[in-house]
Protein backbone atom coordinates (compact mmCIF):
# COMPACT_ATOMS: atom_id res chain seq x y z
CA UNK A 1 0.00 0.00 0.00
CA UNK A 2 1.21 3.65 -0.66
CA UNK A 3 -0.07 6.35 1.15
CA UNK A 4 -1.77 9.07 -0.66
CA UNK A 5 -2.80 12.36 0.22
CA UNK A 6 -3.69 13.35 3.67
CA UNK A 7 -2.29 10.20 5.20
CA UNK A 8 -4.47 7.75 3.34
CA UNK A 9 -3.14 4.38 1.84
CA UNK A 10 -4.07 3.24 -1.61
CA UNK A 11 -4.19 0.23 -2.51
CA UNK A 12 -2.27 -1.13 -6.02
CA UNK A 13 -3.34 -4.12 -7.83
CA UNK A 14 -1.33 -5.76 -10.55
CA UNK A 15 -3.06 -8.16 -13.44
CA UNK A 16 -1.24 -11.72 -13.44
CA UNK A 17 -2.37 -14.17 -16.17
CA UNK A 18 -3.47 -17.68 -14.70
CA UNK A 19 -0.98 -20.52 -15.03
CA UNK A 20 -0.99 -22.59 -17.99
CA UNK A 21 1.43 -25.41 -18.88
CA UNK A 22 3.77 -23.27 -20.75
CA UNK A 23 4.15 -21.15 -17.54
CA UNK A 24 4.61 -24.47 -15.40
CA UNK A 25 7.33 -25.58 -17.73
CA UNK A 26 8.97 -22.16 -17.67
CA UNK A 27 8.88 -22.57 -13.83
CA UNK A 28 10.93 -26.02 -13.47
CA UNK A 29 14.22 -25.66 -12.56
CA UNK A 30 16.61 -25.40 -15.44
CA UNK A 31 20.63 -27.49 -15.72
CA UNK A 32 21.47 -30.57 -13.90
CA UNK A 33 19.46 -29.98 -10.55
CA UNK A 34 16.29 -30.44 -12.55
CA UNK A 35 17.44 -34.10 -14.16
CA UNK A 36 19.07 -35.92 -10.71
CA UNK A 37 15.86 -34.78 -9.28
CA UNK A 38 13.57 -36.65 -12.00
CA UNK A 39 16.30 -39.39 -12.05
CA UNK A 40 16.47 -40.30 -8.12
CA UNK A 41 12.10 -39.99 -8.72
CA UNK A 42 12.17 -42.67 -11.38
CA UNK A 43 15.08 -44.78 -9.05
CA UNK A 44 12.89 -44.87 -6.28
CA UNK A 45 9.56 -45.87 -7.97
CA UNK A 46 11.96 -48.38 -9.41
CA UNK A 47 12.58 -49.39 -6.04
CA UNK A 48 8.92 -49.35 -4.61
CA UNK A 49 8.17 -51.75 -7.79
CA UNK A 50 10.81 -54.23 -7.18
CA UNK A 51 10.17 -54.63 -3.47
CA UNK A 52 5.99 -54.77 -4.35
CA UNK A 53 6.81 -57.71 -6.48
CA UNK A 54 9.42 -59.83 -4.29
CA UNK A 55 7.19 -59.40 -0.98
CA UNK A 56 3.82 -59.45 -2.30
CA UNK A 57 3.19 -60.54 -5.81
CA UNK A 58 5.91 -62.93 -6.47
CA UNK A 59 5.45 -65.46 -2.97
CA UNK A 60 1.41 -65.73 -4.10
CA UNK A 61 2.29 -66.92 -7.36
CA UNK A 62 4.34 -69.32 -5.72
CA UNK A 63 1.23 -70.78 -3.61
CA UNK A 64 -0.69 -70.66 -5.99
CA UNK A 65 1.10 -72.88 -8.27
CA UNK A 66 2.15 -75.05 -4.83
CA UNK A 67 -2.27 -75.13 -4.82
CA UNK A 68 -2.86 -76.51 -8.33
CA UNK A 69 0.05 -78.76 -8.41
CA UNK A 70 -1.64 -80.36 -5.21
CA UNK A 71 -5.04 -80.41 -6.25
CA UNK A 72 -3.48 -81.80 -9.73
CA UNK A 73 -2.25 -85.15 -7.44
CA UNK A 74 -5.60 -86.01 -6.21
CA UNK A 75 -6.13 -89.53 -5.95
CA UNK A 76 -9.08 -92.00 -5.66
CA UNK A 77 -9.35 -92.95 -2.07
CA UNK A 78 -7.77 -89.49 -0.82
CA UNK A 79 -9.53 -88.20 2.48
CA UNK A 80 -9.80 -84.67 2.27
CA UNK A 81 -11.83 -81.96 3.86
CA UNK A 82 -13.59 -79.15 2.29
CA UNK A 83 -13.80 -75.51 3.03
CA UNK A 84 -16.95 -75.38 4.33
CA UNK A 85 -16.04 -78.78 6.75
CA UNK A 86 -17.21 -81.73 4.64
CA UNK A 87 -15.24 -84.96 5.26
CA UNK A 88 -15.31 -87.66 2.85
CA UNK A 89 -13.25 -89.89 0.50
CA UNK A 90 -12.04 -89.41 -3.07
CA UNK A 91 -13.94 -91.82 -5.01
CA UNK A 92 -14.13 -90.28 -8.33
CA UNK A 93 -12.13 -87.63 -10.51
CA UNK A 94 -13.10 -85.24 -13.54
CA UNK A 95 -10.99 -82.30 -14.96
CA UNK A 96 -12.24 -79.56 -12.81
CA UNK A 97 -14.34 -81.56 -9.93
CA UNK A 98 -14.50 -84.92 -7.56
CA UNK A 99 -16.71 -86.94 -6.03
CA UNK A 100 -16.48 -87.11 -2.73
CA UNK A 101 -18.27 -90.35 -0.80
CA UNK A 102 -19.50 -88.66 2.87
CA UNK A 103 -21.65 -91.24 3.96
CA UNK A 104 -22.54 -94.88 2.71
CA UNK A 105 -24.47 -94.15 -0.41
CA UNK A 106 -23.93 -90.56 -0.06
CA UNK A 107 -21.61 -89.23 -2.89
CA UNK A 108 -21.46 -85.63 -3.09
CA UNK A 109 -19.89 -83.63 -6.01
CA UNK A 110 -16.99 -80.74 -5.17
CA UNK A 111 -14.79 -78.22 -7.40
CA UNK A 112 -11.35 -78.83 -7.24
CA UNK A 113 -10.88 -75.67 -5.73
CA UNK A 114 -13.23 -76.39 -2.65
CA UNK A 115 -10.70 -78.65 -1.25
CA UNK A 116 -8.98 -77.59 1.59
CA UNK A 117 -6.87 -80.37 3.37
CA UNK A 118 -5.26 -83.99 1.29
CA UNK A 119 -4.19 -86.85 3.89
CA UNK A 120 -3.20 -90.52 2.24
CA UNK A 121 -3.79 -92.93 4.89
CA UNK A 122 -2.54 -91.07 7.85
CA UNK A 123 -0.09 -89.38 5.94
CA UNK A 124 -1.23 -85.34 5.61
CA UNK A 125 -0.51 -84.80 2.15
CA UNK A 126 -1.23 -80.59 2.08
CA UNK A 127 -3.30 -78.19 3.24
CA UNK A 128 -4.36 -75.71 0.07
CA UNK A 129 -5.94 -72.91 2.32
CA UNK A 130 -3.66 -70.32 3.82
Amino acid sequence: MAPGPAGEHQLHYTYEEPLNIESLIAMTPQGQGGGGSMLSTVIMFGLIILIFYFMILRPQQKKQKERSKLLESLQKGDKIITVGGMHGTIVGLEEKTVVVQISDDVKVKFERSAISTITRGNELIGKTGS
